[in-house]
């Protein structure tokens, strides 16, 4: 997780939970390419862990194969 989705949760009063529960609930709504490095980038929006709330999830693959959460927002 970047220090700017974590800067981002804080913001919105979302948690890791909140994260992995968009992940594992949601659906992928849009996939866009990195503007600088044209890497494939995924958004995924699904509900926090309380149900009541939606957030989004923006992540991409990096070099390991390894999810990277760049920013995270309530939606």
């Amino acid at each position: 997780m970047t220090i700017h989705a974590e800067e981002e949760m804080d913001n919105d009063g979302l948690t890791v939970f909140d994260v992995e529960s968009v992940i594992l609930t949601g659906e992928l709504i849009e996939r866009q390419r990195d503007r600088k490095t044209r890497e494939p980038k995924y958004l995924v929006r699904g509900e926090t862990v309380d149900g009541f709330r939606r957030a989004v999830v923006v992540s991409r693959f990096g070099p390991t194969e390894k999810l990277v959460i760049l920013t995270v927002y309530a939606d």
